[in-house]
């Protein structure tokens, strides 16, 4: 059964680039991209493929492996999110937040394009 729009979202969001261990992040990959898909990065960086997309993702969670995302809205046009410390206090401004767009092909990402959102 295909995966919706806001199943791949929140998937990509937690399972691939919130996850760190390594195993699990490669299986939700496998899961929800399809076999060519491609991430674009907003500091120019264009992964394609399953592969580069789990190297990627494990090098950014790397960056921070103990921040948390979290979605901010329910996906209209994109997936808006928030990242930031785990042990943070509750009311703790995020680090930084940002918005997925993505394209699906039969219940599978094939496109995501990410973009940094402006703090307040």
């Amino acid at each position: 059964m295909p995966n919706s729009i806001l199943t791949l979202l929140l998937c990509n969001l937690r399972d691939v680039f919130g996850e760190i261990d390594p195993a699990r992040r490669r299986a939700a990959i496998d899961d929800i991209f399809d076999d060519d898909a491609v991430f674009y990065d907003p500091n120019g960086g264009i992964y394609r493929g399953r592969d580069e997309i789990d190297r990627i993702a494990g090098a950014i969670k790397a960056t921070h492996p103990d921040f948390r995302y979290q979605p901010v809205a329910p996906p209209g046009g994109g997936g808006r999110w928030r990242s930031g410390p785990v042990a943070g206090n509750p009311g703790e401004p995020p680090a930084y937040a940002g918005t997925d767009f993505v394209i699906a092909r039969d219940g599978k990402l094939a496109a995501v394009y990410l973009f940094f959102d402006e703090l307040p």
